[in-house]
């Protein structure tokens, strides 16, 4: 149980902070700054979360991180489950935290509905949006795979490894699709912007669950040829 509870933890900061900071800088293009400092705060976040929750669950914090372990014989199915259920409340928890933040605060949201990932960067096109999470999660996700391999040997430093990783998927995706790479990142905002009349997140919501999770899948059977 405790390393549910640590995975809800560390989703529900990955959504405060990394949403959070979305919100309040903006990610638009004429707003490079608000580019780098999301995704520094997406990427830093993994970096903390790894140092303090690693040790208890992994610190996967992301459904399609755990399909990559899960895949590669890291977790039974029992925690799998139990790791998804935990990350998608986390996000969940998270952004009711940014809901009192920012509508009780009074704190302008600059991207219109919590930071939640969407297709305008693509044109609408769900096809460019799937490719760009494909892509971006299997780089992602194919490099923690390496990282925390038993023959990688990077020690304490996978934490940093991982998380810039994440900054550099983000510098791309971030005007295409938001980034997600995480299906729980994607959930909890997109409910919340739905709540607050802004559909078109959870509409869209199924591109950020597929394409993660394919990505991941993709990332893992690769990975499981090549070690071999």
């Amino acid at each position: 149980m405790k390393k549910y509870v640590a995975e809800c933890i560390g989703t529900a900061v990955l959504v405060v902070l990394g949403c959070g900071t979305a919100m309040l800088v903006g990610c638009d293009a004429a707003n490079g700054s608000g580019y780098l400092l999301t995704a520094l705060a997406f990427g830093l976040t993994i970096v903390g979360m790894a140092y303090c929750v690693g040790n208890i669950s992994g610190c996967h914090i992301n459904p399609a991180v755990s399909l990559g372990v899960f895949m590669r014989g890291g977790l039974s199915l029992n925690d799998f489950i139990g790791y998804v259920i935990s990350q998608v409340i986390g996000s969940i928890i998270g952004s009711g935290i940014l809901a009192i933040i920012f509508g009780v605060g009074g704190v302008t949201d600059k991207t219109g509905g919590f930071g939640a990932n969407g297709l305008a960067g693509v044109n609408g096109n769900p096809l460019a949006g799937l490719c760009v999470e494909i892509v971006l999660t299997f780089v992602f996700v194919f490099t923690i795979l390496g990282v925390t391999s038993e023959k990688a040997g990077h020690g304490s430093f996978g934490g940093l490894i991982i998380g810039f990783t994440l900054v550099l998927v983000h510098i791309l995706g971030i005007g295409l699709t938001g980034t997600s790479v995480n299906p729980a990142r994607s959930f909890g905002p997109a409910l919340f912007a739905a709540f607050t009349g802004n559909s078109a997140p959870l509409a869209s919501l199924w591109v950020f669950i597929v394409g993660p999770l394919a990505g991941a899948a993709i990332a893992a059977l690769l990975y499981n040829y090549l070690e071999e």
